[in-house]
Protein backbone atom coordinates (compact mmCIF):
# COMPACT_ATOMS: atom_id res chain seq x y z
CA UNK A 1 0.00 0.00 0.00
CA UNK A 2 1.43 3.36 -1.09
CA UNK A 3 2.29 5.98 1.37
CA UNK A 4 0.62 9.66 0.66
CA UNK A 5 3.10 12.21 0.05
CA UNK A 6 4.06 15.11 2.70
CA UNK A 7 6.13 17.63 0.35
CA UNK A 8 4.63 21.14 -0.33
CA UNK A 9 4.17 23.09 -3.35
CA UNK A 10 5.47 26.81 -3.32
CA UNK A 11 2.60 28.31 -4.52
CA UNK A 12 -0.68 30.92 -2.69
CA UNK A 13 -2.93 27.91 -2.33
CA UNK A 14 -0.37 25.75 -0.02
CA UNK A 15 0.60 28.67 1.59
CA UNK A 16 -3.12 29.46 2.92
CA UNK A 17 -3.73 26.01 3.16
CA UNK A 18 -1.48 25.46 5.97
CA UNK A 19 -1.54 29.20 7.15
CA UNK A 20 -5.71 29.81 7.37
CA UNK A 21 -6.20 26.98 10.11
CA UNK A 22 -2.97 27.29 11.94
CA UNK A 23 -4.37 31.37 12.34
CA UNK A 24 -8.08 30.16 13.32
CA UNK A 25 -6.14 27.42 16.07
CA UNK A 26 -3.84 30.44 17.49
CA UNK A 27 -7.55 32.93 17.03
CA UNK A 28 -9.23 30.77 19.18
CA UNK A 29 -7.46 30.88 22.68
CA UNK A 30 -6.49 34.68 21.66
CA UNK A 31 -10.60 35.19 22.21
CA UNK A 32 -10.43 33.16 24.99
CA UNK A 33 -7.45 35.82 26.64
CA UNK A 34 -9.77 38.47 25.66
CA UNK A 35 -12.57 36.89 27.33
CA UNK A 36 -10.52 36.17 30.43
CA UNK A 37 -9.97 39.62 30.70
CA UNK A 38 -12.96 41.30 29.87
CA UNK A 39 -15.05 38.76 32.94
CA UNK A 40 -11.69 40.42 35.06
CA UNK A 41 -12.11 44.01 33.97
CA UNK A 42 -16.02 43.38 35.32
CA UNK A 43 -13.77 42.44 39.04
CA UNK A 44 -12.23 46.28 38.99
CA UNK A 45 -9.10 47.96 37.38
CA UNK A 46 -6.75 46.44 39.88
CA UNK A 47 -7.70 42.44 38.51
CA UNK A 48 -7.58 43.75 34.66
CA UNK A 49 -4.08 45.40 35.69
CA UNK A 50 -2.74 41.84 37.53
CA UNK A 51 -3.87 39.64 34.46
CA UNK A 52 -1.21 41.38 32.31
CA UNK A 53 1.67 40.53 35.09
CA UNK A 54 0.41 36.90 35.29
CA UNK A 55 -0.11 36.08 31.71
CA UNK A 56 3.13 37.54 30.88
CA UNK A 57 4.45 34.93 33.32
CA UNK A 58 2.89 32.47 32.00
CA UNK A 59 3.38 32.96 28.76
CA UNK A 60 7.14 32.80 29.60
CA UNK A 61 6.73 29.05 30.18
CA UNK A 62 4.32 28.66 27.13
CA UNK A 63 6.89 30.26 25.03
CA UNK A 64 9.12 27.58 25.93
CA UNK A 65 6.94 25.36 24.71
CA UNK A 66 6.64 26.93 21.30
CA UNK A 67 10.37 26.87 21.28
CA UNK A 68 10.62 22.96 21.47
CA UNK A 69 7.79 23.10 19.05
CA UNK A 70 8.85 24.94 16.37
CA UNK A 71 12.81 23.08 16.77
CA UNK A 72 10.84 20.24 16.37
CA UNK A 73 8.15 21.28 13.82
CA UNK A 74 11.25 22.28 11.64
CA UNK A 75 12.78 18.52 11.50
CA UNK A 76 9.34 16.95 11.16
CA UNK A 77 8.78 19.02 7.81
CA UNK A 78 12.90 18.19 6.90
CA UNK A 79 11.49 14.42 7.23
CA UNK A 80 7.95 14.92 5.28
CA UNK A 81 9.89 16.80 3.03
CA UNK A 82 12.19 13.88 2.38
CA UNK A 83 9.03 11.64 2.79
CA UNK A 84 10.52 9.83 5.30
CA UNK A 85 7.39 9.30 7.58
CA UNK A 86 9.39 6.54 9.48
CA UNK A 87 11.19 8.90 11.21
CA UNK A 88 8.71 11.39 12.11
CA UNK A 89 7.34 8.91 14.85
CA UNK A 90 10.43 8.67 16.69
CA UNK A 91 10.95 12.49 16.54
CA UNK A 92 7.61 13.29 18.10
CA UNK A 93 7.57 10.78 21.10
CA UNK A 94 11.06 11.97 21.86
CA UNK A 95 9.79 15.72 21.56
CA UNK A 96 6.95 14.55 23.90
CA UNK A 97 9.90 12.83 26.67
CA UNK A 98 11.23 16.78 26.85
CA UNK A 99 8.21 18.58 27.18
CA UNK A 100 6.94 16.38 30.12
CA UNK A 101 10.20 17.13 31.82
CA UNK A 102 10.15 21.04 30.81
CA UNK A 103 6.03 21.09 32.25
CA UNK A 104 7.33 19.82 35.84
CA UNK A 105 10.55 21.91 36.00
CA UNK A 106 8.34 25.05 35.56
CA UNK A 107 5.99 23.93 37.74
CA UNK A 108 8.65 23.66 40.58
CA UNK A 109 10.15 27.20 39.72
CA UNK A 110 6.69 28.95 40.00
CA UNK A 111 6.13 27.48 43.23
CA UNK A 112 9.44 27.87 44.97
CA UNK A 113 11.16 30.55 42.98
CA UNK A 114 8.42 32.84 41.45
CA UNK A 115 7.08 34.18 44.96
CA UNK A 116 10.51 35.15 45.75
CA UNK A 117 11.22 36.74 42.62
CA UNK A 118 7.57 38.38 42.55
CA UNK A 119 8.55 39.73 45.80
CA UNK A 120 11.35 41.76 44.88
CA UNK A 121 9.70 43.13 41.58
CA UNK A 122 6.43 44.26 42.72
CA UNK A 123 5.81 47.57 44.35
CA UNK A 124 2.92 46.30 46.09
CA UNK A 125 2.76 43.00 48.49
CA UNK A 126 -1.17 42.64 47.81
CA UNK A 127 -0.61 41.90 44.23
CA UNK A 128 2.43 39.35 44.81
CA UNK A 129 -0.09 37.77 47.22
CA UNK A 130 -2.96 37.98 44.59
CA UNK A 131 -0.54 37.12 41.76
CA UNK A 132 0.90 33.87 43.45
CA UNK A 133 -2.63 32.72 44.40
CA UNK A 134 -3.59 32.99 40.84
CA UNK A 135 -0.49 31.09 39.67
CA UNK A 136 -0.02 28.37 41.63
CA UNK A 137 -3.27 27.07 40.44
CA UNK A 138 -2.71 28.44 36.18
CA UNK A 139 0.71 26.50 36.41
CA UNK A 140 -0.86 23.11 36.88
CA UNK A 141 -1.88 23.08 33.09
CA UNK A 142 1.56 23.30 31.93
CA UNK A 143 2.10 19.66 31.28
CA UNK A 144 -1.56 19.46 28.75
CA UNK A 145 -0.32 22.68 27.05
CA UNK A 146 2.81 21.34 26.49
CA UNK A 147 1.76 18.24 25.18
CA UNK A 148 -1.07 20.13 23.01
CA UNK A 149 2.03 22.11 21.49
CA UNK A 150 3.50 18.99 20.18
CA UNK A 151 0.42 17.43 18.47
CA UNK A 152 0.82 20.99 16.66
CA UNK A 153 4.01 20.63 15.76
CA UNK A 154 3.50 17.08 14.47
CA UNK A 155 0.17 18.73 12.55
CA UNK A 156 1.81 21.50 10.61
CA UNK A 157 4.92 20.14 10.23
CA UNK A 158 3.03 16.98 8.28
CA UNK A 159 0.87 19.41 6.39
CA UNK A 160 -2.05 18.75 8.36
CA UNK A 161 -2.71 21.73 10.60
CA UNK A 162 -6.68 22.05 9.33
CA UNK A 163 -7.25 19.14 12.29
CA UNK A 164 -6.07 21.69 14.47
CA UNK A 165 -8.71 24.07 15.00
CA UNK A 166 -10.81 21.09 16.28
CA UNK A 167 -9.02 21.10 19.30
CA UNK A 168 -8.44 24.67 20.02
CA UNK A 169 -12.42 25.40 19.63
CA UNK A 170 -13.00 23.08 22.05
CA UNK A 171 -10.66 24.53 25.11
CA UNK A 172 -12.44 28.21 23.67
CA UNK A 173 -15.72 27.02 24.69
CA UNK A 174 -15.06 25.74 27.70
CA UNK A 175 -13.02 28.32 29.31
CA UNK A 176 -15.44 30.48 28.22
CA UNK A 177 -18.25 28.68 29.93
CA UNK A 178 -15.69 28.35 32.81
CA UNK A 179 -14.85 31.48 33.11
CA UNK A 180 -18.28 33.40 33.07
CA UNK A 181 -19.03 30.19 35.92
CA UNK A 182 -15.90 30.07 38.22
CA UNK A 183 -15.29 34.04 38.35
CA UNK A 184 -18.85 34.97 39.36
CA UNK A 185 -20.16 31.71 40.59
CA UNK A 186 -23.08 31.09 38.04
CA UNK A 187 -23.84 27.15 36.84
CA UNK A 188 -23.67 26.25 40.85
CA UNK A 189 -19.58 26.45 40.70
CA UNK A 190 -18.49 28.28 43.37
CA UNK A 191 -17.10 32.16 42.84
CA UNK A 192 -13.90 32.44 43.24
CA UNK A 193 -12.81 35.55 41.63
CA UNK A 194 -9.34 36.42 40.15
CA UNK A 195 -8.05 32.45 40.78
CA UNK A 196 -11.75 31.34 38.91
CA UNK A 197 -10.24 32.17 35.40
CA UNK A 198 -7.13 30.25 36.10
CA UNK A 199 -9.07 26.99 37.28
CA UNK A 200 -11.07 27.81 34.11
CA UNK A 201 -8.02 27.84 32.09
CA UNK A 202 -6.27 24.19 33.46
CA UNK A 203 -9.69 22.23 33.11
CA UNK A 204 -9.77 23.75 29.33
CA UNK A 205 -6.44 22.89 28.31
CA UNK A 206 -7.01 19.32 29.41
CA UNK A 207 -10.44 19.56 27.39
CA UNK A 208 -8.60 20.68 24.51
CA UNK A 209 -5.91 18.07 24.87
CA UNK A 210 -8.32 15.66 25.24
CA UNK A 211 -9.88 16.10 21.55
CA UNK A 212 -7.24 16.98 19.88
CA UNK A 213 -5.57 13.27 20.77
CA UNK A 214 -9.18 11.90 20.18
CA UNK A 215 -9.60 13.43 16.15
CA UNK A 216 -6.31 12.58 14.99
CA UNK A 217 -6.34 9.05 16.39
CA UNK A 218 -9.87 8.76 14.61
CA UNK A 219 -8.67 9.90 11.25
CA UNK A 220 -5.66 8.32 10.96
CA UNK A 221 -2.96 10.12 11.50
CA UNK A 222 -1.66 8.39 14.30
CA UNK A 223 -1.50 4.86 12.10
CA UNK A 224 -0.24 6.78 8.61
CA UNK A 225 2.69 8.37 10.72
CA UNK A 226 3.64 5.31 13.00
CA UNK A 227 3.48 7.31 16.33
CA UNK A 228 3.20 4.66 18.69
CA UNK A 229 5.60 2.13 17.47
CA UNK A 230 8.39 4.04 18.25
CA UNK A 231 8.33 5.24 22.01
CA UNK A 232 11.50 3.80 23.01
CA UNK A 233 14.36 6.14 24.63
CA UNK A 234 16.43 7.28 20.97
CA UNK A 235 19.46 9.32 22.53
CA UNK A 236 20.08 10.20 18.85
CA UNK A 237 17.13 12.08 18.18
CA UNK A 238 17.12 13.53 21.89
CA UNK A 239 20.00 15.02 21.09
CA UNK A 240 19.39 16.20 17.86
CA UNK A 241 15.55 17.70 18.83
CA UNK A 242 17.85 19.54 21.43
CA UNK A 243 20.18 20.75 19.04
CA UNK A 244 17.63 22.05 17.36
CA UNK A 245 15.44 23.64 19.75
CA UNK A 246 17.28 24.68 22.62
CA UNK A 247 18.33 28.13 21.14
CA UNK A 248 14.60 28.47 20.09
CA UNK A 249 13.40 27.84 23.53
CA UNK A 250 16.33 30.24 25.12
CA UNK A 251 15.27 32.66 22.38
CA UNK A 252 11.86 32.72 23.10
CA UNK A 253 12.26 32.86 26.84
CA UNK A 254 14.41 35.88 26.69
CA UNK A 255 11.77 37.10 24.54
CA UNK A 256 8.87 37.14 26.78
CA UNK A 257 11.54 37.84 29.89
CA UNK A 258 11.90 41.14 28.56
CA UNK A 259 8.42 41.81 27.98
CA UNK A 260 7.52 40.73 31.73
CA UNK A 261 10.16 43.36 32.35
CA UNK A 262 8.62 45.74 30.69
CA UNK A 263 5.55 45.15 32.73
CA UNK A 264 6.78 44.94 36.14
CA UNK A 265 8.52 48.83 34.69
CA UNK A 266 4.52 49.57 33.64
CA UNK A 267 3.54 48.81 36.88
CA UNK A 268 5.56 51.39 39.09
CA UNK A 269 4.05 53.80 36.57
CA UNK A 270 -0.05 52.65 38.19
CA UNK A 271 -2.86 50.70 37.67
CA UNK A 272 -4.18 52.52 34.41
CA UNK A 273 -0.65 52.50 32.85
CA UNK A 274 -0.47 48.50 33.44
CA UNK A 275 -4.38 47.62 32.63
CA UNK A 276 -3.85 49.90 29.55
CA UNK A 277 -0.80 47.73 28.19
CA UNK A 278 -2.41 44.60 29.49
CA UNK A 279 -5.23 45.27 27.10
CA UNK A 280 -2.17 46.16 24.06
CA UNK A 281 -1.13 42.66 25.14
CA UNK A 282 -4.46 41.03 24.58
CA UNK A 283 -4.44 43.69 20.83
CA UNK A 284 -1.70 42.67 20.02
CA UNK A 285 -1.82 38.97 20.50
CA UNK A 286 -5.58 38.47 18.62
CA UNK A 287 -5.02 40.49 15.60
CA UNK A 288 -1.08 39.37 15.43
CA UNK A 289 -2.52 35.70 14.77
CA UNK A 290 -2.53 35.62 10.88
CA UNK A 291 0.81 36.97 10.92
CA UNK A 292 2.23 34.07 13.69
CA UNK A 293 0.39 31.92 11.41
CA UNK A 294 2.44 33.08 8.73
CA UNK A 295 5.46 32.38 10.43
CA UNK A 296 4.97 28.94 11.44
CA UNK A 297 4.06 28.30 7.83
CA UNK A 298 7.20 29.77 6.79
CA UNK A 299 9.08 27.28 9.15
CA UNK A 300 7.38 24.61 8.18
CA UNK A 301 7.61 25.19 4.50
CA UNK A 302 11.22 26.29 4.06
CA UNK A 303 12.31 23.22 5.81
CA UNK A 304 10.29 20.95 3.36
CA UNK A 305 11.25 22.96 0.53
CA UNK A 306 14.85 22.51 1.61
CA UNK A 307 14.15 18.78 2.36
CA UNK A 308 13.35 18.28 -1.38
CA UNK A 309 16.03 19.57 -2.65
CA UNK A 310 14.45 22.52 -4.02
CA UNK A 311 16.77 25.37 -2.66
CA UNK A 312 16.13 27.96 -5.20
CA UNK A 313 12.78 28.15 -4.66
CA UNK A 314 13.34 29.11 -1.16
CA UNK A 315 13.35 33.09 -1.50
CA UNK A 316 10.26 33.33 -3.94
CA UNK A 317 8.29 31.14 -1.27
CA UNK A 318 9.62 33.74 1.41
CA UNK A 319 8.38 37.01 -0.46
CA UNK A 320 5.02 35.36 -1.36
CA UNK A 321 4.62 34.32 2.19
CA UNK A 322 5.29 38.39 2.96
CA UNK A 323 2.78 39.78 1.09
CA UNK A 324 0.20 37.82 2.61
CA UNK A 325 1.63 38.35 5.81
CA UNK A 326 1.73 42.12 5.32
CA UNK A 327 -1.67 42.45 3.61
CA UNK A 328 -3.61 41.10 6.66
CA UNK A 329 -1.38 43.33 8.96
CA UNK A 330 -2.35 46.19 6.68
CA UNK A 331 -6.05 44.98 7.12
CA UNK A 332 -5.34 44.95 10.83
CA UNK A 333 -3.49 48.54 10.66
CA UNK A 334 -6.80 50.14 9.49
CA UNK A 335 -9.26 48.77 11.67
CA UNK A 336 -7.64 49.74 14.29
CA UNK A 337 -7.00 52.98 13.47
CA UNK A 338 -10.16 54.18 12.34
CA UNK A 339 -12.00 52.32 15.47
CA UNK A 340 -9.62 52.15 18.24
CA UNK A 341 -12.40 53.46 20.93
CA UNK A 342 -14.49 50.44 20.46
CA UNK A 343 -11.74 47.88 21.34
CA UNK A 344 -11.25 49.68 24.00
CA UNK A 345 -14.43 50.34 25.54
CA UNK A 346 -15.22 46.38 25.85
CA UNK A 347 -12.99 46.35 28.53
CA UNK A 348 -15.21 49.10 30.98
CA UNK A 349 -12.94 51.10 31.89
CA UNK A 350 -14.64 54.48 31.29
CA UNK A 351 -13.69 57.34 28.99
CA UNK A 352 -10.12 58.25 30.93
CA UNK A 353 -8.53 55.00 30.31
CA UNK A 354 -9.92 54.98 26.72
CA UNK A 355 -8.72 58.31 26.13
CA UNK A 356 -5.35 57.27 27.17
CA UNK A 357 -5.30 53.83 25.54
CA UNK A 358 -5.65 55.24 21.91
CA UNK A 359 -2.33 56.85 21.63
CA UNK A 360 -0.73 53.42 22.65
CA UNK A 361 -2.95 51.86 20.30
CA UNK A 362 -1.41 53.32 17.04
CA UNK A 363 2.06 52.61 18.42
CA UNK A 364 1.14 49.35 18.52
CA UNK A 365 -0.81 49.27 15.50
CA UNK A 366 2.50 49.98 13.31
CA UNK A 367 4.27 47.22 15.48
CA UNK A 368 2.10 45.11 14.32
CA UNK A 369 2.94 45.88 10.17
CA UNK A 370 7.12 45.55 11.02
CA UNK A 371 6.24 42.75 13.01
CA UNK A 372 4.20 40.58 10.43
CA UNK A 373 8.13 41.11 7.56
CA UNK A 374 10.10 40.35 10.90
CA UNK A 375 8.73 37.14 11.60
CA UNK A 376 8.30 35.53 8.56
CA UNK A 377 12.38 36.17 7.74
CA UNK A 378 12.86 35.16 11.29
CA UNK A 379 11.08 31.90 11.18
CA UNK A 380 12.63 31.34 7.84
CA UNK A 381 15.85 30.99 9.15
CA UNK A 382 14.73 28.72 11.85
CA UNK A 383 13.64 26.73 8.81
CA UNK A 384 17.32 26.41 7.47
CA UNK A 385 17.77 25.05 10.80
CA UNK A 386 19.86 27.57 11.33
CA UNK A 387 18.41 28.03 15.05
CA UNK A 388 22.29 29.31 17.05
CA UNK A 389 21.74 32.14 14.67
CA UNK A 390 18.21 33.04 15.80
CA UNK A 391 19.01 33.40 19.10
CA UNK A 392 21.87 35.41 18.80
CA UNK A 393 19.60 37.63 16.58
CA UNK A 394 17.10 37.67 19.82
CA UNK A 395 20.11 38.40 22.12
CA UNK A 396 20.54 41.48 20.29
CA UNK A 397 17.18 42.55 19.83
CA UNK A 398 16.68 42.07 23.74
CA UNK A 399 19.54 43.88 25.04
CA UNK A 400 18.78 47.07 22.74
CA UNK A 401 15.16 46.73 23.70
CA UNK A 402 15.62 46.08 27.92
CA UNK A 403 17.52 49.16 27.32
CA UNK A 404 15.10 51.04 25.61
CA UNK A 405 12.33 50.78 28.14
CA UNK A 406 14.52 51.16 31.58
CA UNK A 407 15.97 54.84 30.14
CA UNK A 408 12.35 55.84 28.90
CA UNK A 409 10.43 54.65 31.98
CA UNK A 410 12.30 54.05 34.70
CA UNK A 411 14.78 56.94 34.57
CA UNK A 412 13.25 58.97 32.38
CA UNK A 413 9.84 58.72 33.64
CA UNK A 414 8.30 59.19 29.57
CA UNK A 415 4.21 58.16 28.95
CA UNK A 416 3.63 54.65 28.16
CA UNK A 417 3.03 55.40 24.46
CA UNK A 418 6.78 56.10 24.15
CA UNK A 419 7.46 52.86 25.93
CA UNK A 420 5.56 50.72 23.51
CA UNK A 421 7.56 52.55 20.81
CA UNK A 422 10.04 49.45 22.17
CA UNK A 423 8.35 46.93 20.05
CA UNK A 424 9.71 49.14 16.88
CA UNK A 425 13.06 49.07 17.93
CA UNK A 426 12.77 45.05 18.27
CA UNK A 427 11.04 44.15 15.31
CA UNK A 428 13.31 46.01 12.86
CA UNK A 429 16.23 44.68 15.10
CA UNK A 430 15.33 41.09 13.99
CA UNK A 431 14.17 41.89 10.46
CA UNK A 432 17.96 43.55 9.24
CA UNK A 433 20.26 40.20 9.99
CA UNK A 434 17.68 37.82 9.31
CA UNK A 435 16.93 39.07 6.14
CA UNK A 436 20.44 39.77 5.53
CA UNK A 437 21.17 35.85 6.22
CA UNK A 438 18.65 34.61 3.68
CA UNK A 439 19.87 36.49 0.93
CA UNK A 440 23.60 35.64 1.66
CA UNK A 441 22.60 32.18 0.45
CA UNK A 442 24.83 30.24 3.34
CA UNK A 443 21.93 27.99 4.51
CA UNK A 444 21.36 26.08 1.72
CA UNK A 445 23.91 23.72 2.33
CA UNK A 446 22.73 22.97 5.92
CA UNK A 447 22.07 20.07 7.11
CA UNK A 448 19.80 18.21 9.50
Amino acid sequence: MSRPSLQVTVSSKQILAIALPIALSILVPQINFIVNNIFLGQLGQRELALAGITGVYYLIFAVIGQGLNNGLQALISRRAGENRMDAIGSLFAQGVRISVLLALTGMLITWFLAPIILSKVLSDSQSVHQSMQFLNIRILGLPFLYLYQMRNALLVGTNQSKYLIIGTATEAICNIILDYGFIYGHFGLPALGFNGAAVASVISELAGLLVIFWVINSNGVTRQLQLFSSWGYHAGNIQLILKQSAPLILQFAISIISWEFFYILIEHDGTQALAISNTMRNIFGFFGCFTWAFAATTNSMVSNVIGQGLQHEVMGLIKRIILWSVGFASLVFCVLNIFPAYFLMMYGQGADFIRAGIPVLRVVSVAMILMSISVVWMNAVTGTGNSTLNLVIESIAIVLYCLYVYLVLEKWNLPITIGWGSEWLYWITLLVPSFWYMQSGKWKNRKL
